[in-house]
């Protein structure tokens, strides 16, 4: 582990760096106790508060977890992909959210990355997986579901459609994509969108999947992609079309 420290750079983000340095190198393994925060001052010569911040850090990134009492201190965690695509949901819609991306890169890129999932989707779908699609296309004909609760099922059906490709490695990736992409999608489309044609869509699609035919699949998913460009530029017209407020004008 490196202890030299840039004065010119945050102590603490540099600490936790080198620690998770060497996590990742595996110098430090899973389940492995860190040396004490007195013993982590000395080595890289800063104050106790400067180490606890840098812990503070990696407990942040799920990368240590504290425990108390005589046998305890901090400890290397396994992260699990379920808390790796927290994460990544979280910095997909932070980015998303104060960046300027426009809807069709979004859709474009969206789109794309679930594209690549339906060969396997296709290959690999489980009757659990296609049990979870057919459970959200039911709930999306519901009378009375709130745009939110629409947006939510919408979700879930996109998300079981990526885990049916049985790799999880693949599902963390593609959080970002339907967990955090798709909300923000549904805030701009949900005014103009036709519920009965999204459902019909999702329908091709667990149908196609079902069936093993990717075809098909690759059909509703361009059909979808498009249907989703066709709203947002709906969307945008509607707001060209809004008339401007004078200055001093009054209603």
């Amino acid at each position: 582990m490196k202890t030299d420290l840039d004065s010119a750079r945050d102590y603490s983000q540099q600490i936790a760096e080198n620690i998770r340095d060497a996590i990742i190198s595996g110098d430090l393994p899973v389940d492995g106790r860190l040396p004490s925060e007195a013993d982590l001052a000395t080595r890289f010569n800063v104050s106790r508060p400067t180490v606890r911040e840098a812990l503070k850090r990696l407990a942040a990134q799920n990368l240590i977890r504290t425990q108390r009492g005589a046998t305890g201190g901090a400890f290397v965690t396994r992260p699990s992909f379920e808390q790796a695509q927290e994460h990544m949901v979280t910095t997909a819609t932070l980015l998303l959210s104060m960046n300027t991306v426009d809807f069709e890169t979004a859709v474009e890129a969206r789109f794309a990355l679930e594209r690549a999932c339906l060969p396997l989707a296709c290959a690999r779908r489980t009757p659990a997986h296609l049990a979870s699609m057919r459970a959200e296309i039911a709930r999306q004909g519901t009378d009375g579901l709130t745009d939110e609760e629409f947006c939510a099922s919408d979700v879930a059906f996109h998300r079981a459609l990526v885990d049916a490709t049985g790799n999880p490695v693949l599902s963390w990736h593609m959080a970002g994509a339907v967990e955090a992409m798709q909300p923000l999608m549904n805030m701009i489309t949900f005014t103009a969108r036709s519920r009965a044609q999204i459902t019909d869509l999702h329908q091709a699609l667990a149908t196609a999947l079902a069936e093993g035919d990717l075809t098909a699949a690759n059909a509703a998913m361009d059909a979808l992609a498009s249907y989703t460009l066709d709203l947002g530029g709906e969307i945008r017209a509607r707001r060209s079309a809004r008339p401007t407020s004078r200055p001093g004008a009054t209603g």
